[in-house]
């Protein structure tokens, strides 16, 4: 699975890039990695349950929860935030798990008119790319194999959300000499 998170890490990386909606050096942010796997803990339940029906709305929200995590440590109340006993229940309660998306486009990002819909757009694409190349390993769904990937999936759709919302607000990845 080490190998399939690298190929979706490479396949969404490129797409973004052309898509102008990255760097070409991804964002190195400990604070916003470091909440991946309790945030992860808390999404999964909901996310397993949703993915039958809706594979890329489950695979999508990740996305916009990086956003929303990339978002909040971007603001004085990061402390705040990064102490919530479960910052990823916050925001699925303020609206529920089907308006998770609407929640964090229009009140953590501050999103609307045509960029409300460009985001909603690319956030799909993701998804539905990561999606056809989870579809397409050779595993069994049900398997120990298959959440594995699941999670790569999610995990490499969080940080390109939080790579997409830093550069939004301005931080770019360049390397130092």
């Amino acid at each position: 699975m080490d190998n399939f998170e690298e190929i979706l890490r490479k396949d969404l990386h490129q797409y973004l890039l052309s898509m102008k909606e990255v760097d070409e050096r991804m964002p190195e942010c400990p604070d916003v990695e470091e909440k991946w796997e309790e945030i992860a803990k808390a999404y999964l339940p909901d996310g397993i349950r949703e993915f039958q029906g809706y594979p890329t709305t489950s695979l999508g929200w990740m996305m916009y929860i990086g956003m929303a995590v990339a978002k909040f440590w971007d603001s004085t109340e990061w402390e705040s935030y990064s102490n919530l006993p479960d910052l990823y229940a916050s925001l699925r309660n303020k609206r529920g798990y089907d308006e998770m998306d609407e929640y964090i486009r229009q009140e953590v990002l501050m999103l609307e008119g045509n960029d409300y819909t460009a985001l909603e757009k690319l956030v799909g694409e993701c998804a539905s790319r990561v999606n056809n190349a989870l579809r397409h390993q050779p595993i069994e769904p049900g398997t120990k194999e298959a959440f594995n990937g699941y999670v790569a999936s999610l995990h490499q759709l969080y940080l390109m959300g939080v790579a997409i919302q830093l550069k939004r607000m301005d931080y770019h990845m360049t390397k130092l000499n």
